[in-house]
């Protein structure tokens, strides 16, 4: 398997829960979706896709074609299956073994969650609008487990001094708090701009993680890379506007 242009969660997930990041390197695409680029909804070849997806699949010993998602910043979580359809949703979950979850990134934040037991696990693409309009809570009352039974990993996204944005997603943020501890916590996910009224740096670390312990769920892995600074490894579509997709993947064997 090659190992440098994926990488592997850093978590104490169940021996038989395999997932892994894709990185930007070593991949059949050119021009701005060089080179690994797992989208074919961004303007690659789709040869290029194809060679991309085939690598990933032969690399990392894929059981079967991921189940790929139509993403629309949704709070809608499906059901994975092997069946090589593509459905709309940006999450999606699995019971059974060999079938692959799979989420398309360039900034937004992915989540993989795990339990315990290794029986269920689940790939969430969450941007500010699907993260503040649910897809994370909704994704998480499609399991069966316990929130305490539960492990997540954030995949790389755009940093906290990257992510500038405007009060429409900090008004949607407070709009989609649970509690008031919630609400605090998401008011500390935002810093105001120093040269820009009106404008704030957001977090979307801590408002996945905010999300998250307001659900019961504590132990909490990852969050700590940037995709818009760290250039040579990521895809940013807002450093970069045209560009590919990292994908993120969990599976059962």
């Amino acid at each position: 398997m090659a190992a440098d242009h994926y990488l592997n969660p850093d978590w104490p997930a169940p021996a038989n829960v395999r997932a892994c990041f894709t990185l930007r390197r070593d991949g059949h695409s050119e021009g701005p979706y060089s080179a690994f680029n797992l989208a074919d909804h961004v303007g690659d070849n789709p040869e290029a896709v194809a060679a991309n997806r085939a690598q990933l699949q032969r690399e990392q010993n894929l059981p079967r074609s991921p189940q790929w998602l139509e993403q629309i910043h949704s709070d809608k979580a499906v059901e994975a299956q092997g069946d090589g359809k593509v459905r709309t949703a940006d999450a999606s979950y699995t019971r059974e073994q060999g079938v692959v979850c799979a989420v398309l990134t360039a900034d937004c934040l992915p989540l993989l969650v795990t339990n315990r037991d290794g029986t269920e696990v689940a790939a969430i693409h969450a941007g500010w609008r699907g993260l503040t309009g649910g897809v994370i809570r909704e994704t998480i009352r499609a399991l069966k487990s316990a929130p305490e039974d539960l492990m997540v990993w954030l995949g790389p996204a755009i940093g906290p001094q990257a992510f500038e944005c405007g009060v429409d997603v900090l008004e949607a943020a407070f709009e989609s708090a649970m509690s008031e501890t919630h609400a605090e916590a998401i008011s500390n996910s935002f810093v105001p701009h120093a040269d820009k009224p009106l404008h704030f740096l957001a977090d979307i670390y801590a408002l996945g993680r905010a999300e998250l312990a307001e659900l019961g769920i504590s132990q909490v892995f990852g969050g700590d890379r940037c995709t818009v600074t760290e250039e040579s490894e990521f895809f940013s579509y807002r450093r970069d506007g045209d560009t590919g997709r990292m994908a993120t993947l969990i599976w059962l064997e």
